[in-house]
C-alpha cells in the first residue's frame, strides 16, 4: 500500500462549486501581482467579490487563492479569459490539484463508471468512496454528516459545472470534450495527475 500523507484526504471543498466569475477576478489579483495591502484593499474595501461580509468575502478570497496557486500564471490566464469551457476547465484543473479527495473520485469512481458504461453516479458511491479513502488513509479527519453532505455536493456541483454529469441531481454522466488550451497547459507543466483525472471520460 502506497503510504500517503497524513493531510491528503481534506475538507477543502465545502466552499462550494468551481465559481468560476469569481475565480476571474482572483485569477486577475493574482497577475497583477497585488501586495497583501492591495489584496486585503481589493477585496474587503472594495468588495470586489461583491459578499455580503468581510468573514465571507475573506474566506471565499483566501479559498479561490489556495486552489489557483496550486498552477501557474499561463492557467491563470485562461481562467481570467478564456471563454467557454476554457475558464471552466481551467478552474477544474485547478481544483482537481488542490483536492485529492476530488481528484480521487473522479478517477477512481467516475472512472470506473464511464469504463462500465454507467448511467449515472449515486450518493451510494460516494458513501462508499469516503470509506475507501479512510482505508488508503486511516488518519483521514473524522467528518460530521453534515460536512460529508456539503462535500458530497460540492463534488456533484463541480462535475456538472465541467461537464461531467447532466446535473446535480440526476448526476447522469456525459461525454466531455476538454479544452485544447487547458490540455495544452497540463502536458506542458506535466500535470499528469491532473490529465489523468480529467481524461476518465470516452
Amino acid at each position: 500500500m502506497v503510504v500517503l500523507d497524513k493531510n491528503r484526504y481534506k475538507s477543502n471543498l465545502t466552499a462550494g462549486s468551481l465559481k468560476i466569475h469569481e475565480s476571474r477576478i482572483i485569477a486577475d489579483l493574482l497577475l497583477s501581482g497585488v501586495d497583501n495591502t492591495q489584496w486585503k484593499v481589493a477585496i474587503f474595501k472594495e468588495n470586489i467579490l461583491k459578499a455580503k461580509a468581510p468573514g465571507t468575502a475573506g474566506r471565499i478570497a483566501g479559498f479561490l487563492r489556495c486552489r489557483l496557486e496550486t498552477m501557474g500564471p499561463e492557467l491563470w490566464k485562461l481562467i481570467r479569459d478564456g471563454k467557454g469551457n476554457v475558464a471552466t476547465h481551467a478552474v477544474f484543473a485547478a481544483a482537481l490539484k488542490h483536492s485529492i479527495l476530488l481528484g480521487d473520485f473522479v478517477r477512481l469512481v467516475l472512472g470506473e463508471q464511464y469504463r462500465m458504461f454507467g448511467k449515472a453516479l449515486t450518493s451510494a458511491m460516494f458513501e462508499d468512496y469516503l470509506k475507501g479513502c479512510r482505508e488508503r488513509d486511516p488518519q483521514m479527519p473524522q467528518w460530521s454528516d453534515l460536512t460529508i453532505r456539503r462535500l458530497q455536493s460540492s463534488v456533484f456541483q463541480m462535475l456538472a459545472q465541467a461537464g461531467y454529469i447532466e446535473n446535480s441531481r440526476n448526476l447522469k454522466l456525459q461525454t466531455v470534450h476538454i479544452a485544447s488550451q487547458v490540455v495544452n497547459y497540463l502536458e506542458t507543466h506535466k500535470e499528469d495527475y491532473v490529465l489523468r483525472c480529467m481524461r476518465v471520460g470516452p
